[in-house]
């Protein structure tokens, strides 16, 4: 008879989770301490994963976030019950609208108290649901760790996403035998998510590409979601295509590509006969479709289907993986151009002219001496401070408006902004998970003063785990990018209300937790700053004031505020 002790050895709910963490690659988790969820804590700690303890339980569900977006692997985050799980849903919103692959887990009171008003009982299921991909209770120890892996793999269908699960605490820590329990095996409780495309779709776009006089193409988020990098630059190039890059989608192509374009898009899409739009959703960033020509062939690329052709109509929709879908296009375009190629040469040419024009426009913000400092003349400096290995993390209104037109990350991955939620307060946990999962890399962080308040005080976390950053806080005292609005609507005399914030000096903050803090006040010493921060070998903040009546162009142009 076959020895069936190891189906009798106990295990708990919390090591069931850990175990299935471990099948699926996880090897942190971001938490704050709760009764509820401790004995996850102890399976963690038998799994070899790392247990990351912030101050916030939002910090907690952002740096889930941000460790997908930095490794293509699902973030974890787990919070215990009630407030725990309240205060992580701005972070899990924000992977939704972004599409990171994320597991909440929040705690809950025992099943034996259901109803009966436990402590810190909320429905948190249905509070979940709207802003995630699956969102249930586990019910039984059994089940803990298969709905787990189920968990994970509702996270990868269709257009990546947050999940949650909610574990009642009597779930987390009975014990049941092994036999009894599910645990799935690492690779085996996933499919491949990576779709080709319609065949037939594919030769339709590469017989657009090789007839196009004058195409454009922008490639978004998930070019970097599906590690799509080679075969995009590849189609380009091979093609000759101007690409224009937004979202995590920036660094594509490196700076001085001759087919890397950034401010003259607006001029672009109107002029174009045709425009590919890979992995972007015509929302507020694309005018809702209504920026592109109204006369150009419109081709949409996306994951998820409900997405393509959403708000304008299209010429062709194709659904599934942007790696393979370019890879295919390029193929069946290989050696078709007939000399097309060198016939774009002169739109190429009309769009660097474009591009030249709006940065000799700038030129003068951005070699400003004025004090306050100009915050061109700030994003500027950043970005020659930039090298190869630097991430850039942009978290705030106003002066992340300004960044977005003038810092271009060398290399694909090295792009971090909110997404499309715009949610303020994602620096801080962004750079906690970009450090911890690229050691190597530096990590660059713009961060307005309003947005840094939010969960600045987890810069003591990244002291605390001796992960050392590069920090600039943009300080004009305000939330600039409302101000504007209200100033336009309002007038002078209501500019004002609700959006001015202290003289805080973030550099005496940054020094008081045990990092390294300066203030610049003189352009002049912007790059220094920069550098001794760098060499500092901690956790940083330059403390940069600005000048306060100074507004993005982006900011300006804002449909709601007209």
């Amino acid at each position: 008879m076959p020895d069936d002790s190891d189906s009798q050895e106990l295990i708990s709910g919390g090591h069931l989770v850990a175990k299935a963490l471990k099948a699926e690659g996880v090897d942190r988790i971001y938490t704050l301490c709760g009764g509820h969820i401790i004995d996850i804590y102890d399976g963690c700690v038998d799994e070899g994963i790392d247990v990351i303890d912030v101050r916030h339980e939002q910090v907690a569900a952002h740096a889930a976030d941000g460790y997908s977006r930095i490794t293509g692997k699902p973030g974890c985050a787990v919070v215990t019950a009630g407030p725990g799980t309240t205060d992580a849903v701005t972070g899990v919103a924000n992977a939704f609208r972004a599409e990171s692959p994320m597991l909440l887990i929040g705690g809950q009171g025992a099943h034996t108290q259901h109803k009966m008003g436990s402590l810190q009982d909320l429905p948190h299921v249905d509070m979940m649901a709207p802003i995630t991909k699956f969102a249930a209770t586990v019910p039984d120890t059994a089940r803990a760790a298969d709905m787990v892996s189920m968990a994970f793999r509702e996270c990868y269908h269709g257009a990546p996403g947050p999940s949650f699960l909610e574990i009642p605490r009597d779930v987390l820590d009975a014990k049941v035998p092994v036999g009894k329990a599910r645990v799935p095996q690492a690779g085996q409780y996933r499919a491949s998510t990576r779709a080709a495309g319609d065949p037939e779709a594919v030769e339709r776009l590469a017989d657009l590409l090789v007839h196009a006089e004058k195409p454009a193409i922008l490639l978004g988020s998930q070019v970097w979601t599906t590690r799509a990098t080679d075969a995009a630059t590849e189609l380009v190039r091979a093609l000759n295509v101007p690409a224009y890059m937004n979202g995590a989608g920036r660094g594509t192509l490196p700076p001085g590509d001759p087919h890397h374009f950034q401010l003259s898009r607006r001029y672009a899409f109107a002029n174009a006969d045709l425009i590919v739009i890979v992995g972007t959703p015509f929302d507020f960033r694309m005018g809702y479709g209504k920026r592109l020509s109204p006369s150009a062939t419109v081709v949409q690329i996306d994951l998820d289907y409900r997405t393509v052709g959403k708000n304008r109509d299209i010429d062709l929709g194709i659904v599934g993986d942007a790696g393979l879908i370019l890879k295919a296009v390029g193929e069946s375009a290989s050696g078709r151009l007939n000399g097309g190629s060198v016939k774009r040469k002169a739109w190429l040419e009309e769009l660097r002219t474009a591009e030249q024009t709006a940065i000799e426009k700038r030129l003068p913000h951005l070699k400003s001496d004025a004090s306050p400092i100009h915050p061109y003349r700030l994003v500027s400096e950043i970005n020659d401070f930039l090298t190869e290995d630097s991430i850039y993390i942009g978290d705030g209104g106003d002066i992340v408006t300004f960044s977005g037109q003038v810092v271009q990350p060398r290399s694909p991955g090295h792009w971090m902004d909110p997404g499309p939620l715009g949610t303020l307060g994602v620096g801080v946990p962004f750079v906690l998970a970009a450090k911890q999962a690229r050691p190597d890399k530096e990590v660059v962080a713009l961060f307005g003063d309003g947005a840094f308040s939010l969960t600045g005080w987890d810069f003591e976390t990244l002291v605390r785990y001796r992960l050392p950053f590069v920090g600039i806080v943009g300080n004009n005292s305000s939330m600039n990018q409302i101000r504007y609005g209200q100033k336009a609507k309002y007038g002078d005399e209501r500019e004002r209300v609700g959006n001015t914030l202290g003289d805080v000096h973030y550099d005496k903050f940054a020094q008081m937790l045990g990092g390294y803090g300066e203030e610049v006040r003189d352009p002049a010493d912007i790059a220094p700053a920069l550098r001794r921060a760098r060499e500092s070998g901690l956790p940083s903040l330059i403390n940069v004031w600005l000048d306060p009546d100074v507004y993005a162009p982006g900011t300006m142009n804002q449909t709601m505020y007209k």
